[in-house]
């Protein structure tokens, strides 16, 4: 039987390989957001970010995503049209089986040199990646790290400083670290089969099995986003640099009258002695405000997403409509600022619902009063309007978008 970590007969790609790990826990950066790598810093999933650094370096080739069982669209979801660029591949219990379990996956594709990287170090840049690939040798890795420059105490079993441990020659490692393909293969192998799981990264692997490692310069940028914390500030360095995207969409509607006991109107009943006519509810303020909403992100319109021909929408709550809308912004990673509601009618009047439709937009798009308005004014009487024919509504949403870095 042919062992795993041994070299199959076949060309040997020239591209270098890497292994990005991504199936852990992240339990110290908090889980209300998810797992730390898919949570997101400027306006984006960190393992977004780390992916196309690497699927953007011209000297990477085939690259191998260890996920969690569970994270599969999760996974998808946050690496977009990338995640047909890579394999992802089931992670293990730890760091070291998910390493093991990626290089395998490359096995086939045989690549002469391996980068294996953290999934939440997304400030990797190029320079860094070019350091470690260029000193890895048939027989030697490379390990960018960069000088301890703390001042370090070891502590005893009573929590007190015991000593000072000299720092000259003390690196801090990061990743990529890289290898030759075939040695590190073969050294996770041999820990894996003797139940050695006690290595914390694959230089400490390396090092057991007697594979050299030089040291590179590492990057002060190169930071792993461990703690909650560290989210947040990298969230608020991707940001702070960044113009801010506001985007404006408009809405217009228009709704006859039939007969009827009332009208709906920014979700709101109110009585009169006839009603809206439209396959829905016929609220025309919230129709137009779900167009104005999908135009900030280019969605369509109302009709594109819930077409009048289609029965399942025949009497149906126009709040659908605009949370539906408001959801999409959201995914697109826009928070929205005010919306603003023009009805035009002659009849009902509108001010005394006006709290009423506030509140109720509110919870629709889960922003707070002071960024809603809604007015009312009259056609002077002219126009189908003026003949108490049917209402009118003009809505107009601002969005905040992710923004970009400025050239």
């Amino acid at each position: 039987m042919t062992d795993a970590s041994e070299k199959p007969v076949g060309t040997t790609t020239d591209k270098v390989g890497v292994v990005i790990v991504a199936a852990g826990r992240g339990a110290r950066a908090g889980q209300a957001d998810g797992p730390k790598q898919y949570q997101k810093i400027g306006g984006r999933a960190v393992i977004a970010r780390t992916l196309e650094t690497f699927l953007a370096h011209p000297g990477i080739g085939p690259a191998v995503v260890a996920i969690h069982a569970d994270d599969g669209e999760l996974f998808a979801r946050a690496a977009g049209a990338n995640a047909e660029r890579v394999l992802a591949v089931t992670g293990g219990s730890s760091r070291q089986a998910s390493v093991r379990l990626g290089l395998l996956a490359l096995r086939d594709q045989a690549p002469a040199k391996v980068l294996v990287h953290d999934a939440v170090r997304p400030f990797v840049d190029a320079e860094v990646i070019d350091r470690t690939i260029a000193a890895i040798g048939e027989r030697q890795g490379a390990l960018p790290a960069l000088p301890v420059a703390d001042t370090l105490k070891r502590e005893s079993a009573e929590g007190m400083i015991e000593e000072t441990v000299p720092r000259a020659g003390l690196h801090a490692a990061q990743t990529p670290q890289g290898f030759p393909f075939w040695p590190l293969l073969a050294a996770h192998e041999k820990a894996h089969h003797l139940g050695k799981t006690d290595f914390t990264d694959d230089a400490a692997i390396a090092e057991w099995a007697h594979i050299p490692m030089k040291i590179v310069p590492g990057s002060p940028d190169n930071v792993k986003l461990t703690w909650a914390r560290d989210i947040a500030m990298a969230d608020q360095r991707l940001s702070g640099g960044r113009f801010p995207d506001i985007r404006t969409g408009n809405g217009y509607d228009v709704h006859a009258f039939e007969s009827g006991d009332h009208v709906t109107l920014c979700g709101v009943a109110i009585p009169h002695g006839k009603k809206l006519s439209g396959h829905s509810d016929a609220d025309v303020g919230l129709h137009a405000l779900t167009d104005a909403l999908l135009a900030t992100c280019g969605a369509g319109d109302i009709g594109t997403h819930f077409p009048p021909s289609d029965p399942q929408w025949k009497g149906a709550a126009s709040k659908i409509f605009v949370e539906h809308a408001a959801k999409l912004v959201r995914e697109r990673g826009g928070r929205i600022a005010n919306a603003d509601i023009t009805l035009i009618c002659e009849a009902p009047r509108v001010g005394p619902h006006r709290e009423a439709m506030t509140n109720a937009l509110s919870a629709m798009l889960g922003i707070s009063s002071d960024r809603i308005s809604i007015k009312a004014t009259t056609n002077e009487k002219l126009g189908f309007v003026g003949r108490e024919e049917g209402i009118a509504a003009i809505a107009t949403a601002s969005v905040v978008f992710p923004g970009e870095v400025p050239a």
